[in-house]
C-alpha cells in the first residue's frame, strides 16, 4: 500500500472511531449505497463475482443497521420490516442476478439516507437555536 492510501485509510479509521453515532449511521447508509451502486454495475458489466462480493458488503451493512435498532420502539420495528426487505431485494437479486431488484434494495435505502440526513439537520438546528436561546 502506498503512503497516500495508508495515510486516506488512517483518516477514515479516526473519523469512523471520532463520529457521534448519528453520523456513523449515516456513513452506514453511505457504504451501504456505494456497495450496491458498485454490485448493480458489475452486474450489468457480467462481472458475476464482483456483483456477489458488492452485494454480500450490502447485506452486512444492512444487518449491521438492524442490529442497532431497539426493538422497544415501534419506530425501530417499522425499520427492521424495511430492513428485512431490503435483504430479501439483495439475495434475490444476488440469487437470480436480476438488476431491479436490486434497484427496489437501492430506492429504499436512498429514501432511507436522505431522511436520516434531514433528521440530522433538524435536530442540529434545533441545538443551534437552543443554544442561541440560551445565551
Amino acid at each position: 500500500m502506498n503512503p497516500q492510501m495508508a495515510m486516506a485509510n488512517a483518516y477514515k479509521n479516526q473519523q469512523i472511531l471520532t463520529a457521534p453515532p448519528e453520523q456513523l449511521t449515516l456513513l452506514l447508509y453511505n457504504g451501504a449505497l456505494r456497495f450496491l451502486n458498485e454490485s448493480i454495475q458489475a452486474l450489468e458489466a457480467g462481472d458475476i463475482a464482483k456483483a456477489h462480493n458488492a452485494n454480500l458488503r450490502v447485506q452486512d451493512i444492512v444487518n449491521e443497521l438492524m442490529t442497532t435498532l431497539d426493538m422497544k420502539y415501534e419506530l425501530s420495528k417499522n425499520l427492521a420490516a424495511l430492513y428485512d426487505y431490503i435483504l430479501y431485494c439483495l439475495i434475490e437479486g444476488n440469487i437470480k442476478k436480476d438488476v431491479q431488484q436490486l434497484l427496489n434494495a437501492k430506492a429504499i435505502l436512498e429514501d432511507m439516507r436522505n431522511t436520516w440526513q434531514e433528521a440530522m439537520k433538524l435536530a442540529h438546528k434545533d441545538k443551534s437555536v437552543g443554544k442561541v436561546a440560551e445565551v
